[in-house]
């Protein structure tokens, strides 16, 4: 699931922070990293300066591997480095397509200075439209070398009753039984009003209290359900059912529960409540504090 995980660096301190969690999961997982820059036109004459800083942060990423690998043997894990030219997310969208690369990990800034990759720029085109999952980190200005230790112990899986959204659990089953970490299943029940239309007039009525409390067991019995799959393969996991808007509690949960990551679809509730890219996981993309795992459904 995890065999060849691609990692896109651009020269900046900033965008070397995914590569400790890029190191742990291929040493946790075995997986395979290609760490990969690419080269716009502008940057053409300093390109050999680029393949020497990108064989330094391929031996970098080898010793940060050594700090997580379960055998010996470190070496059989592979690290390479790749230089490109052309549009940095058209690039690493393609190389990932065709080098079937099972996840990215990129921090959500990278370039210091005016070309920043920031969310709405590189990153939020790959988020938008990689076809693999995505582990977003969100960099604090902290150096990769000063990361003692990559925090994965806990992760907040939101779901919200749909297939859709049920897309990511395999990717975090199979991460929470290699990382050791704890789940926390989460379900927002939003608090939605129906709409009665009058001639010459449209009123919203709020649900009654009963009616929310209704949705509130019907969501922990689905929680409780799902948990059984994470409960056979040992994982630790706990239910959590919040009514409000979805992007809000999910953000304010991870902060409560100090979740090291957030994992969920990047698709959800069928029907004008469509959990996607520009609503829920889009709100939380941008205005959550924590790091994010993203599938596309």
């Amino acid at each position: 699931m995890y065999e060849k995980i691609l990692v896109p660096l651009d020269g900046s301190e900033v965008a070397e922070v995914a590569l400790p969690y890029a190191g742990e999961l291929a040493g946790r997982l075995g997986s395979e990293i290609t760490l990969i820059h690419v080269c716009e036109s502008t940057e053409q004459q300093y390109r050999n300066m680029h393949q020497i800083y990108m064989q330094k942060m391929a031996e970098m990423t080898r010793q940060l591997i050594k700090k997580y690998v379960e055998t010996p043997d470190a070496a059989s894990i592979a690290v390479q480095a790749e230089l490109l030219n052309g549009n940095p997310a058209d690039k690493i969208l393609d190389f990932a397509e065709k080098q079937h690369v099972n996840l990215i990990v990129i921090a959500t800034h990278g370039r210091s200075g005016i070309q920043r990759w920031v969310l709405g720029s590189i990153a939020d085109k790959v988020v938008n439209a990689a076809k693999q999952p995505v582990l977003l980190i969100r960099a604090r200005g902290i150096p990769p070398r000063e990361v003692e230790k990559v925090k994965t112990g806990k992760i907040l899986l939101t779901l919200d009753g749909s297939k859709e959204s049920e897309a990511v659990i395999p990717y975090i089953q199979e991460l929470a039984a290699r990382l050791k970490a704890g789940v926390i299943l989460l379900q927002v029940v939003p608090p939605p009003s129906p709409v009665i239309t009058i001639p010459g007039e449209t009123m919203q009525i709020p649900y009654t209290p009963a009616q929310v409390e209704l949705w509130k067991i019907d969501a922990a019995a689905y929680l409780e359900k799902m948990a059984e799959g994470f409960k056979s393969r040992h994982i630790e996991v706990r239910s959590e059912v919040r009514v409000g808007d979805p992007a809000q509690e999910i953000i304010a949960a991870a902060d409560e529960f100090k979740a090291d990551l957030v994992a969920m679809s990047t698709h959800g509730r069928s029907g004008i409540r469509r959990w996607a890219l520009g609503s829920t996981a889009d709100k939380v993309l941008h205005g959550g504090n924590t790091s994010l795992f993203l599938v596309r459904a």
